[in-house]
């Protein structure tokens, strides 16, 4: 992925959205390259952890409840993709 170049001023000056980007930026002085920030992934917090070990739960309890296992899903999807690249 390219990163978005922008001089050292208006990085300084857009800071905030430039932190909550999800895309690297090249800053740049007078044309160069001098540095570029990398964004990290932001870590879950415990609510949406939660969240999604609850959603887990009821999907493996579902599944159960119909005698389906994953592997079955799985196979029924990729058969449903064949047919509609066909």
């Amino acid at each position: 992925m390219e990163p978005t170049k922008v001089g050292i001023r208006e990085f300084r000056e857009h800071l905030s959205t430039y932190l909550e980007s999800k895309d690297p930026v090249a800053i740049t002085r007078h044309g160069a390259t001098i540095g570029i920030y990398v964004p990290t992934k932001p870590r879950p917090s415990q609510a949406v952890l939660e969240a999604l070990r609850v959603a887990g739960e009821k999907m493996q309890a579902l599944l159960a409840e119909a005698g389906i296992s994953e592997d079955e899903i799985v196979e029924e999807f990729k058969q449903l993709r064949r047919e509609r690249r066909k």
